[in-house]
């Protein structure tokens, strides 16, 4: 089944384009070894991989040796992952967290279940009764399955982590200084560190450099607003500390590739927009 909310398919690889960037969610499951780059952030991969981008995200796709790449698209005004956030906590765990890798290795039965439920929706017929009703049911499956399986893995990440007092410091000064300050020396300062070895430790750990993760959060932030409220690009570029719109306006298209109206455009206001005014 395919719409313009929500499709499925099964990539040819000898043909398959393999690079994207649109308004959609996604969710790749991937058998076999290779690299993934989003946003020009590296990130290798083996065996069977689950893998979740955001609207906007550069994504492209280097495998070494790939088997089958199943793709599933979705888009916010179909499933809104903000409004359903009780229900599934994906939001932040599989989507839109930018100190966690975007994928993981499912376990082999695990990794089965989604694709079952790929090809159920594959198979369902959009002008069958209540159609959307099950379309989002087995989204919603899938959802909680990759959340659950995350969850399970988190335990040793956290511990990790805890190992380096200095990535959890520099994690909550981004989270409170990224809209007023987004220099990396400021950071380094804070920590009583040079930016390089700053650098070289949050690169470790993160696959990315401090001044990436700082303009991930920003940018985080601004799709937020853009997506989640009906704030003005005017209004919402004053409260990120841009000096004007304009500015803003260049420092989101060269992230996203595209504006902050065409952002707004293409993947919409959420309904909580509305219900949380």
């Amino acid at each position: 089944m395919e719409n313009t909310f929500l499709s499925v398919e099964k990539l040819d690889l000898k043909k398959f384009n393999n690079s994207f960037s649109d308004p959609f969610y996604h969710i790749l499951l991937i058998q076999g070894r290779g690299k993934i780059m989003v946003d020009f952030v590296e990130y290798d991969f083996n065996g069977k991989t689950v893998f979740f981008s955001s609207p906007f995200q550069h994504v492209q796709i280097l495998g070494d040796v790939l088997q089958a790449i199943e793709i599933l698209r979705f888009h916010g005004d179909f499933y809104c992952i903000e409004f359903h956030k009780n229900e599934v906590a994906c939001n932040g765990l599989l989507f839109n967290n930018i100190y966690l890798f975007p994928h993981f290795e499912l376990r082999a039965e695990i990794f089965d279940e989604v694709s079952d439920y790929f090809s159920k929706i594959g198979r369902l017929n959009e002008q069958e009764d209540f159609s959307l009703a099950i379309l989002q049911s087995y989204l919603q499956l899938i959802l909680a399955i990759c959340s659950k399986e995350k969850n399970r893995l988190m335990p040793d990440q956290e511990l990790i982590l805890d190992n380096f007092d200095e990535l959890k410091l520099f994690q909550h000064l981004v989270e409170k200084h990224f809209l007023s300050n987004k220099d990396l020396s400021f950071y380094a300062g804070l920590l009583h560190i040079t930016p390089n070895a700053l650098s070289k430790k949050i690169k470790s750990r993160f696959n990315k450099t401090p001044s990436q993760i700082i303009q991930e959060r920003v940018i985080l932030e601004a799709k937020k607003q853009i997506h989640l409220t009906r704030k003005s690009i005017k209004v919402i570029a004053a409260e990120l500390n841009f000096t004007d719109e304009f500015h803003f306006s260049k420092y989101f298209k060269k992230y996203t590739g595209v504006s902050p109206t065409q952002f707004r455009k293409e993947v919409g206001i959420s309904v909580v927009a509305d219900l949380y005014k």
